[in-house]
């Protein structure tokens, strides 16, 4: 059952405070309650939630999941490789960029899920993305690398 979907939430009527909310804010959410409060740092709930956010976005092609991801400020992905079964793509500004370092740990799973899911109806499903490079690891940026079968 869908109770909602990615245009429903388009539809912001605050006057006063408008259609953003502060990082931080988000950040909570993602790492103070779902990453520490959840089991399994939380890792089920954003990949379900992720894919779910993902299929409801109705993109018809790579190029458009990708820039939908930068205007919704997700980050700024950029493509290091493309070969036949698999693609390699580096997240810019991610929003965990700034956060203290944690090495061995991953965040940014939701935004791999998501782009997982706005990419399955392309794909018919047969799409796996995993994160392999973290800021909060780290690593200079985020990547995915997206395997298609």
């Amino acid at each position: 059952m869908n109770l909602f979907t990615f245009d429903d939430m388009k539809n912001i009527k605050r006057k006063t405070l408008g259609d953003a909310v502060p990082l931080e804010l988000f950040r909570s959410v993602r790492l103070i309650g779902m990453y520490q409060g959840l089991p399994m740092k939380g890792k089920n709930t954003t990949l379900a939630v992720g894919r779910k956010i993902g299929e409801s976005m109705e993109v018809t092609s790579l190029e458009e999941a990708l820039q939908l991801f930068e205007e919704l400020k997700i980050g700024i992905p950029r493509v290091i490789e493309k070969n036949g079964s698999e693609l390699h793509i580096a997240i810019e500004d991610c929003f965990c960029e700034g956060l203290p370092v944690h090495e061995g740990n991953m965040v940014c799973d939701l935004e791999g899920a998501i782009l997982e899911g706005a990419l399955s109806p392309i794909y018919k499903g047969k799409i796996h993305v995993r994160e392999v490079k973290c800021n909060v690891n780290g690593d200079a940026e985020c990547e995915y690398k997206i395997r298609f079968s």
